[in-house]
C-alpha cells in the first residue's frame, strides 16, 4: 500500500511540475497572437460598431459592391471554430476556404500570404480565446460580373502570387522586421496602393495612396510634397501612438481604427522598425485625391 501511495504521490508531483510549463507555452502563443491581432487589424473589419467582437463587421462599400466582413469567432457553426490550423493557414496564405472556394481580395490574403506558419498558428491561438458568437455572416452584395465567384480564379492568376516573406540579408534586422510587419500582417499596401478597374494593385505607384469606396488612403511614400517625406521619425512615432499629425490635426475614419486597435498597441521597437521601412520606400510624386 505504501508503494502504491508513493507512486501516486510521484505522479501528482510530476503533474504539478509540468503543468506550468505547458500553460506557459500556450500563453506565450496567445500573447504573440494578440500582438499579430493588433497589427493585422482583424477587429477593424470584423467587428461592427457597438457589435460583439469579431461577430461580423459593418458593410464595406466599394466600386464592386458591398462586402460584409464575416463572423470569425470560434463558433463552430457560423464562425471558424471548426477550422483546423491547416484550414486557417490555407485561408490566410492562399486565400482559399476550407471548402476549396477562393476568397475575394477584400480579405487581404495577398498580404497575409507573407506571414510565417508559426505566426499564423499563434494568431489562431489568440482568436480561439475570443467568445464564440452564434450569428450567421451576411452575404456580400456585389454587382455583375463581380458576383460570379469563379471569376476570382482569373483575378488570382493575374494578381496573386503566394509567397512567404524572406529577409533581405543586406538590410538591418530592424528594417526586415518593419518590412515584415508592413508587407505582411499590417497589409498597409492593401489600402495605400491604388487599384485598377479589376481591383488589381498598381505596383508602379505602391503606397502612393488610393480611393476605394469610402476609404481614402493618402500617399505614405517618402515623397516630400505628396507623401510623408517631411515628417520626422518623432512625428511618425507620435502619429502611430496617438493618431495626431504634425499639424496638430487628428486622423479619422478607417485609419483612426488602425491606430486605436493596432499601432497604438505595438511596442516602440516595432513602430521604429515600421518607420525605418517606410523611409526606404520609393518616393512617388502623386496625389490620390
Amino acid at each position: 500500500m505504501r508503494r502504491i501511495a508513493r507512486i501516486e504521490l510521484l505522479w501528482a508531483l510530476l503533474l504539478v511540475l509540468t503543468l506550468p510549463v505547458a500553460w506557459g507555452e500556450d500563453q506565450g502563443a496567445v500573447a504573440r497572437g494578440r500582438l499579430l491581432y493588433a497589427i493585422g487589424g482583424c477587429t477593424n473589419c470584423h467587428t461592427a460598431e457597438e457589435g460583439e467582437e469579431l461577430a461580423g463587421g459593418d458593410p464595406l462599400p466599394t466600386p464592386f459592391g458591398v462586402f460584409y466582413p464575416p463572423n470569425i469567432t470560434p463558433d463552430p457553426d457560423y464562425g471558424i471554430g471548426a477550422w483546423s490550423d491547416t484550414d486557417f493557414i490555407r485561408a490566410m496564405q492562399e486565400g482559399i476556404s476550407p471548402h476549396g472556394q477562393p476568397y475575394y481580395p477584400a480579405f487581404p490574403y495577398p498580404s497575409y500570404t507573407r506571414m510565417s506558419e508559426s505566426d499564423l498558428k499563434d494568431l489562431k491561438a489568440f482568436l480561439d480565446t475570443i467568445p464564440a458568437v452564434k450569428r450567421p455572416s451576411r452575404p456580400h452584395e456585389l454587382r455583375f460580373p463581380f458576383n460570379i465567384r469563379s471569376g476570382l480564379w482569373l483575378w488570382r492568376w493575374l494578381y496573386f502570387r503566394p509567397s512567404r516573406f524572406r529577409p533581405d540579408p543586406f538590410r538591418s534586422q530592424r528594417w526586415n522586421r518593419g518590412a515584415y510587419l508592413v508587407e505582411g500582417p499590417g497589409h498597409c499596401g492593401e489600402c495605400h496602393t491604388p487599384r485598377n478597374f479589376l481591383g488589381g494593385p498598381d505596383r508602379t505607384r505602391a503606397y502612393a495612396g488610393s480611393v476605394l469606396g469610402e476609404i481614402r488612403a493618402p500617399n505614405i511614400t517618402p515623397d516630400p510634397e505628396f507623401g510623408i517625406g517631411e515628417w520626422s521619425d518623432g512625428d511618425l512615432l507620435y502619429f502611430f501612438q496617438t493618431g495626431i499629425r504634425p499639424d496638430g490635426d487628428s486622423v479619422s475614419g478607417a485609419m483612426a481604427k488602425v491606430i486605436r486597435n493596432g499601432t497604438a498597441k505595438l511596442p516602440e521597437t516595432d513602430l521604429r522598425a515600421i518607420i525605418e521601412y517606410l523611409r526606404s520606400l520609393k518616393p512617388v510624386a502623386w496625389e490620390p485625391f
